[in-house]
């Protein structure tokens, strides 16, 4: 490689990018527009949840039971209802999604220590939400419970036994159990991978289209060096968007950075790099902006917000997108920015992923330039 003629390749896209300062603001706006909307938007923790009540026993008992699910942060009581079809239209119309029902002999079987039936009610429309609010209710009545029982053995005069067992669980890396503290990094390796992609994905068809590729062939300028060339701008582009979306994370969502700070950066070149040269060798392959510009959200945005892990568990996917998931590269960029982040892991632990990283971004330059060789032939 010729490093005056790789150095005259990158001014002239310098060039370009500069006297293009719609499109330079574009591509650092856009993502950190999108980490803005997806991590505030973007939220998989369920609080508030909605709630009405027909309390039909109204006594100091059921209230004090209803003033647990009040006291909650995760259920918002909207308002007492007192016939079926009031409560069936507050969760048809979207007011409520938890109905609960107290029986009239709530207090009197409760002080005889007898069970007592409390119907919850529950709209499945939003599988997700409805199975956590069910988790929730449960972890309150279970506590009542308890407090009650232990309650009236006292009132008896019994000997209130400890229980067998002593539960202490501990959180781990995200002690708040915060969704946002692990959608962010993983936003921060969809938003670079998408970005990447698109920069470059219309270089070298911007060159065909406008008839200047075959003064390029013309010159004495290898097909490595235009390739390198070309990604030496988008790169330095690539990193500012990387070091604005670690400090908005870290400023804007306060997502915790208990890992190398240096490491994160060169992990993120590595992939900045192999997601630069994927949309090169899409410019190559297409030779049009058009197609260029789809074929990259296609390849890009897709996988890596379905296939990496970022949304939803692989572990919970059918086998054969298990297996296509391991050709997705975001898949282990996402695990290495967890890693940094969250668990303040070092290259030691994260070493398979980051080798994975270099041996994308290796394949991802050389096919670029084996397939421009073959476009000049």
């Amino acid at each position: 490689m010729n490093w005056m003629r790789f150095w005259a390749v990158g001014r002239k896209e310098f060039i370009h990018v500069i006297r293009d300062p719609q499109s330079l603001i574009t591509s650092i706006a856009i993502p950190m527009l999108l980490l803005t909307l997806f991590g505030y938007a973007l939220s998989l923790d369920v609080d508030r949840v909605p709630m009405v009540v027909w309390d039909q026993s109204r006594t100091p008992a059921s209230r004090d039971f209803i003033d647990l699910f009040k006291g909650s942060r995760y259920f918002s009581l909207q308002n007492y209802v007192d016939t079926y079809s009031r409560l069936e239209r507050a969760i048809d119309g979207g007011t409520a999604i938890v109905g609960m029902v107290l029986p009239t002999d709530f207090s009197e079987r409760l002080g005889a220590g007898r069970p007592v039936s409390v119907q919850l009610i529950v709209d499945g429309s939003d599988s997700n939400t409805a199975t956590i609010a069910m988790g929730y209710a449960d972890a309150i009545v279970q506590s009542y419970s308890l407090n009650a029982s232990v309650k009236r053995v006292e009132r008896l005069g019994a000997h209130v036994p400890r229980p067998p067992l002593d539960f202490q669980p501990r959180v781990w890396f995200n002690e708040d159990l915060q969704s946002r503290n692990y959608i962010v990094p993983g936003l921060i390796a969809v938003i670079m991978m998408i970005i990447a992609a698109m920069l470059t994905s219309l270089t070298v068809a911007r060159e065909w289209e406008r008839g200047t590729m075959e003064q390029l062939l013309s010159t004495p300028v290898r097909a490595p060096e235009l390739i390198f060339g070309k990604l030496v701008p988008y790169f330095v582009i690539g990193m500012v968007d990387v070091v604005l979306a670690v400090l908005m994370g870290q400023f804007l969502f306060h997502v915790p950075l208990r890992g190398s700070v240096l490491l994160l950066f060169i992990m993120a070149a590595v992939f900045l790099a192999g997601a630069l040269s994927l949309g090169i060798l899409i410019s190559v392959l297409m030779k049009n902006q058009l197609l260029a510009s789809q074929a990259a959200m296609i390849l890009t945005y897709l996988p890596a917000f379905l296939l990496s892990g970022f949304m939803f568990a692989i572990g919970n996917m059918p086998k054969p997108l298990q297996w296509l998931s391991y050709l997705i590269p975001a898949r282990y960029f996402i695990t290495l920015l967890k890693g940094i982040y969250l668990k303040g892991t070092g290259i030691r632990v994260l070493a398979p992923e980051a080798l994975l990283l270099v041996v994308f971004a290796i394949v991802m330059m050389v096919l670029a330039n084996v397939r421009f060789k073959k476009r000049l032939e």
